[in-house]
């Protein structure tokens, strides 16, 4: 298997299956953890980030498809694109603009089914090569289930932290394009929103 990745949490791994390339993920061994409590850990967040990914499919949000679950790997499709943090500067204004729609689109899809990302930054949204441009939500190894306004405002307000960190020349129209579809197609979306403001708020005055 061919290494692609290498984080705190997990390894991703490119493999033939079938004849295709296909992406395996798997929960790295915590020293510091009695190694059956390590290995229990390990296997019931894989087994939660596969439930997350499958609901989420089901959904109508755009994620890897899951082929198996192995012990503290989980075997899926494979993306073949790029991360939106990596293209978004050469995209047109037109291009642009219909990636944060579906940004939005896919947030809003989400949480209408109490899924929260836990980690949404346009280094998890990725571009396909082909078809062009079809949008995919990835790594949802933060994730979890939650149906408080709070939970999927701070999930909001991470996207809008990372855009003011990685793309702050477009921020502006990057979240209010975000947010114009998030409101169209999420019917609790006014209240998320009213919440993220007071978190701004509580973030300037510590």
């Amino acid at each position: 298997m061919k290494p692609i990745y290498h984080g705190a949490e997990a390894i991703l791994y490119l493999k033939e299956r079938d004849g295709k390339q296909v992406l395996v993920k798997e929960r790295i061994k915590k020293g510091y953890r009695l190694p059956e409590l390590d290995e229990k850990i390990r296997k019931k967040r894989t087994k939660h980030e596969e439930s997350l990914l499958n609901r989420s499919r089901r959904s109508g949000v755009n994620v890897p498809f899951v082929l198996d679950n192995e012990d503290s790997k989980i075997i899926m499709e494979f993306i073949d694109g790029k991360k939106v943090k990596d293209v978004l500067n050469d995209l047109s204004e037109k291009d642009k603009k219909n990636v944060y729609k579906l940004i939005g689109k896919n947030i809003a899809l989400l949480h209408q089914n109490n899924i929260i990302h836990g980690d949404l930054t346009t280094s998890n949204f990725m571009l396909t090569n082909e078809p062009k441009n079809k949008l995919y939500i990835v790594d949802f190894g933060l994730g979890k289930y939650s149906e408080k306004v709070e939970d999927k405002a701070v999930d909001l307000y991470v996207l809008y932290e990372a855009l003011k960190s990685a793309h702050f020349k477009y921020l502006n129209p990057a979240w209010q394009n975000i947010l114009k579809d998030y409101l169209h197609s999420y019917s609790n979306a006014r209240a998320v929103l009213n919440r993220i403001e007071k978190i701004k708020s509580r973030r300037r005055y510590k």
